[in-house]
């Protein structure tokens, strides 16, 4: 069977990454992540809203 696309409605604010999924429950989830190199941040989210906050107050602390 194909490996399937877990991630979906996927944004991006600066090096921030957003994507929505749903986890082993069947809840929806979003995801938070920093895709700088070397940053390491990511988080999880139950609301959209949140998740976007988060992204948009992300501080890196790579260099």
């Amino acid at each position: 069977m194909p490996a399937r696309d877990h991630f979906h409605s996927l944004m991006r604010f600066g090096p921030v990454q957003l994507g929505t999924h749903r986890d082993r429950h069947g809840r929806t989830e979003h995801a938070a992540v920093c895709t700088k190199d070397g940053c390491g941040w990511s988080a999880g989210y139950s609301s959209q809203t949140a998740a976007q906050l988060a992204a948009r107050t992300h501080r890196c602390t790579a260099r």
